[in-house]
């Protein structure tokens, strides 16, 4: 594994819930981050967040950890959920809340 995976992979694994995105939580650098930090506070969930514009390796290697394009991504327990669209398709069928709820 490469230092970046290495680095992601311990990050997932330590936080219940956590948004790899651009920005931070006070000052979202795009509107699709901004969607998901507004779903998971709405939600009214505990979650920590990471920059990736702060670390291009972090970046680039969190499009490779989980397979999928684009940022933000989202984690809860390990597992990887989705973007703001899945987020937001979640959250309006209650998809969400559920899977919060089961912890």
């Amino acid at each position: 594994m490469s230092d970046s995976t290495n680095r992601i992979d311990a990050l997932v694994k330590a936080n219940d819930v956590v948004l790899f995105m651009k920005g931070t939580v006070l000052f979202p650098q795009c509107g699709f981050s901004s969607r998901a930090v507004a779903i998971l506070e709405r939600l009214g969930q505990t979650f920590e967040t990471v920059d990736v514009l702060q670390d291009p390796e972090l970046r680039q290697g969190i499009k490779e950890y989980s397979d999928w394009p684009t940022v933000p991504q989202l984690y809860v327990r390990g597992d990887f959920v989705g973007g703001s669209d899945i987020m937001m398709e979640m959250f309006e069928s209650g998809e969400l809340q559920a899977l919060f709820e089961q912890a």
